[in-house]
């Protein structure tokens, strides 16, 4: 039978397949959770980007209150935004998501992204973003990774946190926080599909103990629906639901392409956090362990690479670059 949760570094377990949080409405939120939750989904991951931690928190609250399942059983991860890098507010801000999930603890904490933004008073602006105001002007600040990772071992070690790790990373930034952190890193999330394979980075990851949990898994589908300034990008790209190897290895086993490009990941051990409004398609994404590729059939997958990155602010931001992945 296969694994359904994979060992992080902190010695905490995690589900393979998760629900993502990324562009659910707040409006929809509680109930889209609470639904996930009877469809057997139990990992959920969010941020304080996607402005719907206190709703998706109270769908979980939901269920826990009806016996659908335990606090326990649960697995929140979520993620400081870049305004928020400094220790002061790191820690802050990582107390007022604890308190908006409101499950008393969070999972998982990741940074979001390896770049530091000005300071905003998230009770001034109450809507995080790239940008300091309508002209599109984008303003970094001075702080070291370290000052921030610090600041995630001390929710470690106060109990906010259970987990903690980075999302966005590359290799030598993972390399830099081994040289001083005192809690391990658990868990790198990136963007990864078929499109952007990423094998270096997953070795070196996976050599040092760092599960690797991929986001965007069906690649240019998750970002077709966004405004043009994100979706330019993926505007022309054939969908990999229409790849011919993920048609074929679909009929084969009969399955959805979904499911093969969700399994394609899952069998290198890499978690996935897809998702979907649509009640069938919330199961069909669930049930990606119950059958094998073969070792040519991921390879046929993998060679689809084109290196093509659509979640990267040295495209999106015109104005001011922040070219992360260079």
């Amino acid at each position: 039978m296969a694994k359904t949760t994979v060992t992080l570094a902190s010695g905490r377990e995690m589900p393979l397949v998760g629900f993502g949080l990324w562009k659910v409405p707040k409006t929809t939120a509680a109930e889209t959770v609470y639904s996930a939750i009877k469809a057997g989904y139990r990992l959920f991951d969010g941020a304080y980007d996607y402005q719907n931690e206190k709703e998706a928190g109270e769908g979980i609250r939901r269920a826990i209150s009806e016996g659908l399942v335990t606090r326990e059983e649960i697995f929140i991860t979520t993620k400081l935004w870049n305004n928020y890098h400094r220790r002061e507010h790191a820690v802050d801000m990582a107390k007022k998501q604890n308190e908006a999930w409101g499950l008393g603890y969070i999972d998982l904490f990741l940074i979001h992204f390896p770049c530091a933004l000005k300071y905003i008073d998230p009770e001034v602006r109450r809507y995080p973003a790239w940008w300091m105001d309508d002209n599109g002007t984008v303003e970094q600040d001075r702080v070291p990774i370290r000052e921030t990772w610090e600041a995630l071992e001390e929710l470690v070690e106060s109990g906010i946190a259970r987990s903690i790790g980075v999302s966005n990373f590359q290799t030598q930034s993972l390399y830099d926080i081994q040289t001083y952190n005192r809690h391990p890193i658990s868990s790198l999330q990136i963007e990864h599909h078929p499109y952007l394979v990423q094998p270096d980075l997953i070795k070196m990851a996976q050599e040092a103990g760092i599960v690797v949990t991929a986001y965007s898994s069906f690649g240019p589908q998750s970002f077709l629906e966004l405004p043009p300034t994100f979706s330019k990008r993926a505007n022309d790209i054939p969908l990999l639901f229409d790849a011919d190897p993920v048609r074929a290895l679909s009929a084969k086993y009969n399955v959805t392409p979904a499911q093969i490009l969700l399994r394609w990941a899952t069998q290198r051990n890499i978690a996935v956090i897809p998702k979907s409004n649509n009640p069938s398609r919330l199961a069909q994404n669930l049930d990606v362990l119950g059958f094998d590729l073969e070792v040519s059939e991921i390879e046929s997958i993998s060679n689809l690479d084109k290196g093509l990155r659509f979640n990267d602010p040295g495209f999106y931001l015109p104005n001011h670059p922040l070219r992360i992945f260079g």
